[in-house]
């Protein structure tokens, strides 16, 4: 995909004067490097001292070190998933080489790689995944585990290829800020995992070329800086990968420097990316896992290496965990919101360990559990070697007395009902900043579980470039379970990461003090000179939830659509839906009744356009039903569904 000068316009207008005073600047530079690329300084007596306290490996839980070394065993085999795609090449990886495609990136200077053109380069995430090399540290953490040194070995094998493959501002690797970062982190952790091994040494701090990859990582980082309209995630991966680096690795003249102001652009990034009710602004929950995942890891190499930190940093994190916390389902799942692209910022276990159970655990470790938390019954290895490292105890900060419900600010409310009904309600901003990069057209769209299953669901992203038809369907208004008028999204995209007109959101009533019934109602702007309306109500005793849409101003077209998860089979007849799934080897139930005011149709798994699909996760994509309504509006009348849950029934 290659952008068009139409949206480097569209792009352009969504900057403030200072941020394109600062891209001039960033493209000048860019410029000069070409040519004057300076030499790393010369290091003597580097020593690594940021190692893990004595008994932090035999704290780690037998189950969760199982998991790791039988994940570690498939990767020293070949074996390697990423995105949907099975690959068996990494015990020697073409560092180059995107398996979905078949393609190899072009070699040449990083900034005039056109890496979002999938038919120049590949598919630019599957050539990212594997040199992030965090499947190194879950290699190198097996050797800390283990002691087998044929772990440390391949983990020195594939850094010293990286390392000769991909020599400082040359290809695909060194184009953004974010894989740098994270890669660094990575390095940090795979140092120290191999602390005890005999050549880690001459791996690292007696070695020129990793010294020279060290030192060009931070002062790429220095230099690019994510800017204004792009600060999102991308910018705390930066300063959290930069921030760590100049913590252990303290080897050169700049490293003090590197340092500080990473630490500086860490804190006033997390808190211009967290709202105050600890939600991440981007409304996209796994960039709250990836920033949360950064943020921690941060905190643990300052602890480490004795750094102090700005107490503001440590109560975002406990903020974000609190409302993690609070989110969640009976299953430890958080609401399905916004883009989601399976990115993480530490990789340190195995195959089937909760990532969201994980987090709280590190939570809990680090700033102690509040009694209205949901427990969390799995293992990890991540949260015994953070929590090794974290010494500080939580800010000394009133934490809520009881399960938030509403998080104002984020426009995002949960209702909570018998039978672990769960049903997310969004009147929350169009995403964070000028671009609301990651966010989709979703406005006043609800989310519904029964026991952690999808019923009402959120189909997710499946994909960023490449395939523009699945990216505009999948953070499209009739890719959620919200209503569209006369064919048109909410929002305006203008680009795959760029919006150029948000609809606003504002919630109008929350009621979930009564056990009996709780209320939400919200309404949207995107559709002017008409209002969206919504009023969600779900009755306990019954089980029953109820969704009234009105739509004020002149006649219109009017879509909408119900998605429902891949595990529900649904029978439509007229204007009701019987669904059925089955959870824990019983039969469940439940009777979706639609307006029947509008047609109704099922669809599943259609490709032209694209409708009824589900997205578990990046780049996989499922058939699953999608019912939609098609009629007009009425100012005078409302469009009311009622989803009613029945009991198990055996099967």
């Amino acid at each position: 995909m290659t952008m068009s000068a139409g949206w480097y316009l569209r792009r352009l207008s969504r900057m403030r004067p200072r941020e394109v005073g600062g891209r001039a600047v960033d493209t000048l530079r860019r410029r000069r490097w070409r040519s004057a690329r300076p030499k790393c300084p010369s290091v003597t007596g580097a020593r690594f001292t940021a190692v893990l306290p004595e008994g932090a490996i035999a704290a780690i839980p037998p189950d969760a070190a199982k998991r790791l070394v039988a994940e570690a065993d498939r990767l020293m085999y070949g074996h390697v998933e990423y995105f949907g795609v099975v690959r068996d090449d990494l015990a020697d990886p073409d560092w180059w080489c995107d398996p979905k495609t078949g393609r190899r990136a072009p070699w040449g200077y990083a900034f005039d790689v056109p890496y979002r053109d999938e038919d120049t380069v590949g598919d630019i995430k599957q050539i990212w995944e594997l040199s992030r090399h965090q499947y190194l540290t879950v290699l190198a953490a097996a050797y800390a585990i283990t002691g087998n040194e044929r772990y440390a070995e391949r983990v020195a094998e594939h850094l010293r290829s990286w390392w000769a493959a991909n020599p400082p501002l040359r290809g695909v690797h060194w184009i953004s800020g974010i894989e740098l970062g994270i890669r660094l982190l990575s390095w940090v952790w795979i140092r120290r995992l191999l602390d005890g091994w005999p050549g880690v040494a001459a791996l690292f701090e007696d070695n020129p070329v990793a010294l020279n990859q060290l030192w060009h990582h931070q002062r790429w980082l220095a230099a690019f800086p994510s800017r204004g309209s792009s600060a999102n995630n991308h910018v705390i991966a930066e300063a959290a990968g930069q921030f760590a680096a100049a913590c252990a690795f303290d080897w050169f003249p700049t490293s003090r420097r590197w340092r500080d102001e990473a630490l500086r652009s860490l804190e006033r990034q997390l808190r211009a990316n967290t709202f105050l009710s600890g939600l991440n602004r981007e409304l996209a929950t796994e960039y709250h896992g990836l920033v949360l995942e950064l943020g921690l890891a941060a905190v643990a190499e300052a602890d480490a290496a004795q750094v102090p930190v700005p107490a503001t940093l440590r109560l975002v994190l406990l903020r974000m965990t609190d409302a993690l916390a609070a989110v969640v389902d009976n299953r430890l799942r958080p609401p399905r919101q916004g883009d989601a692209d399976d990115g993480h910022g530490l990789v340190l276990d195995g195959a089937g360990t909760d990532r969201w159970g994980s987090l709280l655990a590190t939570g809990d470790a680090v700033f102690g559990r509040l009694d209205w938390w949901p427990a969390v019954t799995g293992t990890d290895v991540r949260t015994p070697l953070l929590a090794a490292l974290i010494k500080a105890g939580p800010p000394g900060v009133t934490r809520p007395a009881d399960r938030p419900a509403h998080f104002a600010d984020a426009g995002l409310t949960v209702l909570r009902g018998p039978g672990e009904i769960w049903c997310r309600c969004d009147a929350g901003p169009h995403g964070f900043l000028s671009i609301a990069a990651h966010a989709h057209a979703d406005a006043l769209s609800v989310e519904v579980r029964h026991d952690g299953v999808d019923v009402l669901a959120d189909p997710g992203t499946y994909c960023y470039h490449g395939q523009p038809e699945w990216r505009r369907y999948f953070r499209s208004t009739l890719g959620h379970n919200t209503l569209r008028l006369d064919g048109a999204d909410q929002s305006v995209s203008g680009g795959p990461f760029l919006w150029t007109r948000h609809a606003g959101s504002r919630v109008l009533a929350v009621d979930t003090s009564d056990d009996a019934v709780s209320r939400w109602s919200a309404e949207h702007d995107g559709y002017q000179p008409s209002v969206h309306r919504r009023s969600v109500e779900l009755t306990a005793n019954t089980g029953e939830l109820s969704i009234v849409d009105e739509v004020s101003g002149p006649r219109r077209a009017v879509q909408l659509a119900f998605h429902l998860g891949p595990a529900i089979a649904a029978d439509l007849v007229g204007h009701r839906a019987r669904l059925t799934w089955i959870r824990d080897g019983e039969g469940r139930s439940a009777v979706l009744d639609l307006p029947g005011q509008l047609t109704w149709q099922a669809h599943r798994g259609e490709n032209e356009p694209p409708l009824g699909w589900y997205s578990a996760g990046f780049g996989r994509k499922e058939p699953t039903t999608t019912l939609v309504g098609t009629g007009f509006t009425d100012a005078t009348e409302g469009f009311t569904t009622v989803l009613g849950f029945r009991g198990q029934e055996g099967v």
